[in-house]
């Protein structure tokens, strides 16, 4: 992950991240699909399928690369024109599946996810050691509150592929919540397990802190007396060791090196900021480059003006 100047850069909406390739992608879709013409379809289909099938091998990217795109096309015809014309290719099948999923969230409409189910399916029969198809399987599982033993089920068919799948181990965190279908004592249960084997610098290494983060919004949430003493919540010996494990070590140079490494350090940089723990925070803004992720900032409101407060209360007084 290339660290930037520490110089501030301007804040900017970044789902792409350091992908410079996926950026590129990105602005190229959007620049063709407004051309309307009869070749979008196929054009588009080729310049995804090109990004796509970069780095054989590389599950990290690719997961990465599939997710931002799914959320950029959740409102387009693209990926069901895609798996409609190339039925058998796992690329198009998982990319349909999981607009849908990203479309259903966001409408907070979990039963309108179609075929994704099959598509997810197919894809797997197609490319049996890619881990995406059982990827997005999850993420449809949580969201259709499926029993834990299907959903575990689900989630070991992505380790089996890709042991330390980020996207994996943030799907199961949410399903554990007590806001979905687990309890607190299943969270803790799973962010231990994880940590007393997962490697500081897995891609994966953000669920322990992403627990926490969870915890402080369920407190913010109950609005009252609790809401105003929130943060106290990062006083509490878990919350403050979540911090203290990853605050030194996440930024320095080459140290994250997976695909959403700007994403973990976007959600350090908000739970330092909520801690106060401002001289912490930044060379993690530094190491950002004005890159926001809108997950956690657009918490409290627009992600943008909230990232750019919080970055100028941790350097003001340098």
């Amino acid at each position: 992950m290339a660290f930037l100047s520490s110089r501030r850069k301007r804040a900017r909406l970044a789902p792409e991240l350091d992908d410079q390739d996926l950026g590129r992608l990105l602005k190229s879709l959007l620049a063709t699909t407004r051309t309307g013409t009869i070749a979008t379809t196929d054009l588009c289909a080729a310049q995804m399928s090109r990004l796509l099938d970069q780095d054989p091998g590389d599950w990290d990217r690719r997961t990465h690369r599939l997710g931002v795109l799914a959320d950029y096309l959740a409102d387009s015809h693209l990926p069901r024109s895609w798996a409609t014309r190339e039925p058998h290719n796992a690329s198009a099948l998982v990319l349909h599946a999981w607009t849908q999923l990203a479309r259903a969230r966001s409408q907070g409409r979990p039963q309108d996810t179609g075929d994704a189910t099959d598509a997810c399916l197919r894809a797997a029969e197609l490319a049996p050691e890619d881990p995406t198809p059982w990827v997005v399987l999850l993420g449809l599982a949580r969201t259709q509150r499926w029993e834990q033993s299907q959903v575990f089920g689900v989630w070991n068919e992505v380790l089996t592929r890709d042991r330390w799948n980020r996207e994996a181990y943030l799907n199961m965190l949410g399903y554990l919540t007590p806001e979905e279908a687990g309890s607190r004592i299943q969270v803790l249960e799973f962010v231990d397990a994880l940590g007393a084997r997962m490697p500081a610098n897995a891609p994966c290494a953000a669920t322990e802190l992403t627990a926490q983060v969870l915890q402080y919004h369920s407190v913010l949430g109950r609005g009252g007396f609790e809401a105003l003493v929130a943060r106290n919540h990062w006083s509490q010996a878990m919350a403050a060791q979540a911090l203290d494990r990853v605050a030194r070590t996440w930024v320095q140079p080459g140290f994250l090196h997976h695909a959403r490494a700007l994403a973990d350090l976007n959600l350090l940089a908000y739970a330092l900021m909520a801690a106060d723990r401002r001289r912490e925070a930044r060379p993690v803004f530094e190491a950002l480059g004005g890159a926001v992720t809108g997950w956690p900032w657009h918490t409290d409101g627009d992600p943008l003006t909230e990232f750019d407060q919080a970055q100028r209360r941790a350097t003001a007084g340098q």
